[in-house]
């Protein structure tokens, strides 16, 4: 019974393969293997399974069937042949050549086998070559760079070499094999900034996906060493050394993704030392004031990078519960870090806002109450321990330190303003004469009154405060974050043009403030961020946005300021971009409940009038007058903590403003808004994914796709289009993305193998079944492109499926533009396989009345396509031939084929004489004297 049973799974599995079910046929194999005993049945299972191995790229597993089949039976060729394929893929070239070899012997006459011999011939011998040049040119590259006579361009280019080389597997081996390691590190003991960077560079290629390599450089390098490297004040030196690290731990931790082999995926390594220790030394380097604020920043990139999980789904939050009971108190020291005290640390702009983001990460990434009540506890402790009547600086720092949390976990910086004595310490700074007191006061008050019910409490205690230090005050940057709270406590209300805070006009007074601040290029990049908060908040206001669009010194001080090195900004302009666009989301007003709410008194929000279709229309095109796309597309590129997903959903919400009138995406095109989407649609919140794939989608709809994305980068666009051909989205989002695929399978085959493997297929074969009209065509016509792929083709062979029956009968919809679409891929696929030609009569017994439509079709496209078809079927088989001569189908060619062709209808005549030809190369016609 059990050999019975085995044999009728491999059956199964056949026909799984036949269906290209790969997965499915595995399975069926896999299962067959456990209950036959057969030698012979033992080595057809295994030889079938490497079958699915080739095709699902699992050439480990595949290699490892091969194998097993041969050692059943050494001729098996097909045996032979797979494990060879297998072994070429993974890199094993001279055993691969060894079983081809065996094949050729096997079977000389095999024309695949006598090819696949010369190719792998050639394949050995090149690499041979490389390997023996690679050895003396490594050897004689150290010779250049530790000579001290070397000349400056053959050092420069020995050292771009070695980088290379260290970059490419067989190069990183060889020198790693070639005592690599030490000379690197003598290189790095010449402290010349040119070799120290290069050998740094080339580590940093070594340590990629190669664990055990990585390793050793660890401990030969030691991290001691690495983090002073990271701690100096040359910024490009400081951010190698950080890209040394981040590969370093990816290889550690196995977030390079890449699939070891051989004697790299035997080894053991126990890395949870390495990385605890890794991270131990960067809270080290938070605190030290040995260490340059480029230094500090990189090492909280790290941080952030690598400590809180990347997805919530996995349990173990280990490293974070390490990183708060080791050095929550080394960040919080960051954060409450006062520029102009004596004590303060070598801080950029940056440093305190990446530290805010790690808290915030840190505290996001635990996962019950008593973890948070733990966090919560150190902090009070921390900031309450500062307080010191003694001794203003520690009251400053600790209000510095509240106001940092305040940008980080808002719940926690709200439980932390309930702590006794904290407002009270801000409103006794704020009236202090220490212009440093006030400016971290305000800072403070700033960021606790960012909640509604928190900025009513601090209108009615604070804004006097804040109003009479605006009076008074010299110092210009404290005035600025003066008005900006004011700006702030103002837009409280939101867009509710019904909720005003202030008195009319108010806002645009201070919105108009704003903008000279952010013009004037002599006052320092840090005060005239604060600007930018304040149009940030002030921008809800309509009033204020329209303004300001047409203020274009403003606007362009304003991207100026994005592309500066203090990334502090990035949020806020987002922000004031997204009130300018009104891209963000609104609720939808149900007139009922309106009703509703006016008879029960309740408030109603009211739209201002210049919130209205053609007011924001006419502020997108101001802005990409001002060249605001080239600034999204520096934000975007920016490698720093700071761009958080919030930031890139704000950043894909703007694109997706600008891209909604087709006339503008040229210009976006063209100040590489199409490059600048890609990174936006992959990673970021689920919300500005969507956007971002959806204004990529708008893009490919409408423009060259090699000019919008050119070179490899288009493959990239497929992924983010595919994710909206989802029932999750809306109608247009589908459309769009139809409209976009459509574009980019008619570029290349290899686009249409990248949308097949994206598995697009049966989506949009779904939407081919739409009863919307737009979406039905869309998904035809995108399917029409489609067909030309052999793999698609595949799928239309393979029986049990009506894919071939839908394409005929939407070639009899009324829908001109579908019927074109659909006798388009038609035309396509019976041009390509006599056997669709044949299986088309046999779908429905509709077909011929279809295919006499088609021919007599008012739209010459549709016509000829239908003709087309007709010459396919009739090219295809003499029986099918006859069939179509005996019906109406004979008269229309004749009626068509004796027109007169003009320009328009030369292709519809030439291709019905075609026909006709082909009737009488048959014998079943004859012409007339």
């Amino acid at each position: 019974m059990a050999e019975v049973e085995a044999v009728q799974l491999k059956e199964e599995g056949n026909r799984h393969f036949q269906l290209q079910d790969y997965k499915a046929a595995t399975k069926s194999y896999s299962q067959a293997l456990k209950l036959t005993k057969d030698k012979a049945l033992l080595a057809t299972l295994y030889r079938n399974r490497a079958a699915c191995g080739l095709k699902t790229e699992s050439y480990v597993q595949a290699a490892s069937d091969a194998s097993r089949a041969i050692d059943i039976n050494s001729s098996d060729i097909k045996a032979l042949y797979r494990r060879c394929q297998a072994l070429e893929h993974l890199g094993k070239l001279d055993q691969a050549f060894k079983d081809v070899q065996r094949c050729a012997t096997l079977e000389p006459q095999n024309q695949n086998f006598q090819e696949t011999l010369r190719r792998l011939n050639t394949s050995i011998q090149e690499k041979l070559h490389v390997q023996f040049s690679t050895d003396s040119r490594v050897q004689k590259m150290f010779e250049i760079l530790l000579d001290e006579n070397s000349e400056g361009d053959k050092l420069e280019k020995a050292a771009n070499n070695l980088i290379v080389l260290g970059r490419e597997e067989a190069g990183a081996e060889m020198i790693f094999q070639n005592n690599g390691v030490g000379l690197l590190l003598q290189l790095v003991d010449t402290k010349r900034p040119e070799l120290v960077l290069a050998a740094v560079r080339t580590l940093s290629g070594m340590c990629s996906g190669h664990r055990a390599r990585a390793t050793v450089i660890l401990h030969a390098v030691r991290i001691d060493r690495i983090c002073g490297l990271m701690a100096v004040e040359n910024e490009e030196m400081s951010l190698a050394v950080c890209n040394l690290l981040q590969a370093i731990i990816d290889s550690l931790s196995g977030e390079d993704k890449r699939e070891h082999r051989g004697k790299e995926e035997a080894l053991v390594l126990d890395t949870k030392k390495d990385l605890k220790q890794i991270t131990s030394h960067l809270l080290d380097m938070l605190v030290s004031k040995k260490v340059s604020g480029q230094g500090r920043d990189q090492a909280l990139n790290l941080l952030n990078k690598n400590v809180p999980r990347k997805d919530l789904a996995i349990h173990d939050n280990s490293r974070t519960i390490y990183v708060v009971d080791n050095g929550l108190r080394k960040i919080l020291k960051v954060v409450g870090q006062v520029p102009d005290l004596p004590s303060c640390l070598p801080l950029t702009d940056n440093t305190r806002m990446l530290a805010s983001i790690l808290i915030s990460k840190l505290y996001d990434d635990l996962r019950c109450d008593p973890e948070r009540d733990h966090f919560r506890k150190i902090c009070e402790e921390y900031i309450t321990g500062k307080f010191d009547p003694q001794d203003m600086d520690k009251n400053v720092i600790a209000i510095q330190t509240v106001s940092g949390i305040l940008q980080g976990p808002f719940d926690l910086g709200n439980q932390l303003l309930g702590l006794k004595g904290v407002m009270e310490m801000m409103v006794a700074l704020c009236g202090s004469e220490r212009d440093v007191d006030q400016l971290v006061a305000v800072e403070a008050l700033i960021h606790a009154s960012t909640k509604l019910s928190r900025a009513t409490f601090i209108i009615t205690n604070g804004v006097s405060l804040l109003k009479e230090i605006y009076k008074t005050t010299k110092n210009e940057k404290i005035k600025i974050r003066t008005l900006v709270g004011l700006c702030k406590l103002g837009s409280a209300g939101g867009t509710d043009y019904a909720l005003r805070q202030f008195a009319e006009g108010s806002t645009e007074k201070l919105a108009k403030q704003c903008r000279k601040w952010l013009c004037n290029a002599s006052i320092d990049t840090r005060t005239r961020r604060w600007a930018v908060e304040g149009l940030a908040y002030l921008t809800l206001d309509a009033d204020v946005k329209d303004d300001f669009v047409q203020d274009i010194p403003a606007l362009q001080a304003m991207f100026e300021l994005a592309k500066t090195s203090d990334k502090t900004v990035l949020y806020s302009v987002a922000t004031t971009l997204v009130n300018c666009t009104n891209s963000y989301d609104v609720k939808e007003v149900i007139p009922e409940l309106v009703q509703l709410a006016k008879f029960s008194k309740q408030h109603v929000p009211e739209e201002h009038p210049k919130d209205k279709k053609d007011f924001i229309d006419t502020r997108v095109k101001r802005l990409l007058k001002a060249g605001v796309t080239s600034a999204l597309a520096c934000m975007v590129k920016v490698d720093s903590a700071i761009l958080t997903d919030q930031t890139k959903e704000l950043l894909a919400r703007v694109f997706l403003a600008l891209c909604d009138n087709p006339k503008d995406r040229g210009t976006i095109v063209a100040q590489g808004g199409g490059k600048a989407l890609i990174p936006l649609a992959l990673e970021g919140t689920d919300v500005g994914k969507v956007k971002a794939a959806h204004a990529l989608a708008k893009i490919a709809a409408v423009s060259n796709p090699d000019i919008a994305f050119p070179g490899e980068r288009v493959y990239e666009v497929v992924r983010p289009l595919v994710s909206l051909l989802d029932t999750q989205r809306d109608g247009l989002q589908n459309y769009e993305a139809l409209l976009g695929l459509t574009n980019l399978s008619g570029r290349s085959d290899k686009l249409r193998q990248k949308i097949f493997k994206e598995r697009a297929l049966p989506d949009i074969e779904n939407y081919m079944f739409e009863n919307h009209d737009q979406l039905r065509q869309a998904a035809t016509e995108c399917m029409c492109n489609m067909v030309v792929n052999k793999e698609v083709q595949e799928r239309f062979l393979a029986d049990g499926n009506d894919r071939l029956k839908l394409i005929v009968l939407l070639c009899g919809e009324d829908d001109d533009k579908l019927q074109n679409a659909a006798a388009g891929a038609l035309a396509m696929l019976t041009a390509a396989h006599k056997k669709l030609c044949l299986k088309m009569t046999q779908v429905t017994t509709q077909w011929l009345e279809i295919l006499q439509r088609l021919c007599l079709h008012d739209r010459l496209s549709v016509q000829h396509r239908g003709l087309v078809v007709a010459y396919n079927l009739l090219a295809a088989d003499a029986e099918l031939a006859k069939k179509l001569v005996e019906s109406e189908l004979l008269e229309i060619l004749t009626v068509v084929g004796k027109q007169e062709p003009d320009e328009k209808k030369a292709a519809v005549v030439q291709t019905a004489r075609e026909c006709l030809i082909k009737c009488m190369d048959y014998g079943f016609i004859k012409p007339v004297s």
